[in-house]
């Protein structure tokens, strides 16, 4: 284990302590050894950590994790020389082979963690109108659609969906032609001028109701 990897270790059990589990599902699923490496900064049960910028993972779509995963793998995510976290995960990924990241996108999609509190501030008026234009893929309450190649958005850190959105508009993801969903979402994020349009449909998507939230 490098310093850097030490440190965010430090880091994230730090950070633990404030994000409790959902401790009362008994089906929660232990990684592999060799994913372990995993949980050191997305935490356990993948809970994220957001002192690190790792985001939560949890419940994610295994086809969605097992695509991205390719995607860094192949070289068309993580490479951009502004993209910083996206660089850390990049040679992770290239480091497994397919039957690995499938293996990988099945513990992910297992997880089970509390849906990560709201940091941003924005209009959500505003983003509800800007999200008409994600709604056609992403769905009326950004449930996902699998036969679309879109996922839920309502359970990710409101930080990291600003992150991504900011990284297509930027040209820093979805640049490669052979990056399909990527090339739709960075033409898409166009549309959103600045970063409060960004801000405001973050907003809008993380206040939309869940499963959760209806218990």
């Amino acid at each position: 284990m490098n310093m850097t990897t030490l440190a965010r270790a430090i880091l994230l059990t730090l950070g633990l302590l404030a994000q409790p589990v959902l401790a009362d599902d008994k089906d929660l699923p232990v990684p592999a050894d060799e994913f372990v490496y995993c949980t050191v900064c997305h935490g356990v049960q993948l809970m994220g950590n957001p002192i690190i910028e790792a985001p939560r993972l949890s419940e994610m779509e295994d086809w969605y994790v097992e695509r991205q995963m390719m995607a860094f793998k192949k070289g068309w995510r993580g490479t951009h020389e502004r993209d910083a976290n996206g660089i850390e995960m990049q040679p992770m990924a290239a480091a497994l082979d397919d039957r690995q990241i499938k293996e990988v996108a099945t513990f992910v999609s297992a997880t089970r963690s509390q849906i990560p509190p709201q940091t941003l501030v924005g209009d959500a008026a505003n983003g509800a109108l800007l999200y008409q234009s994600c709604a056609a893929c992403h769905g009326a309450t950004a449930e996902g659609n699998q036969s679309l190649g879109a996922p839920a958005l309502r359970r990710l850190n409101d930080w990291y969906l600003a992150r991504q959105l900011r990284n297509y508009r930027d040209g820093l993801r979805g640049k490669n032609s052979a990056d399909t969903y990527g090339v739709q979402m960075a033409a898409t994020a166009a549309l959103l001028r600045d970063d409060r349009a960004i801000r405001d449909v973050v907003k809008y998507i993380t206040n939309l109701p869940t499963e959760e939230s209806h218990r």
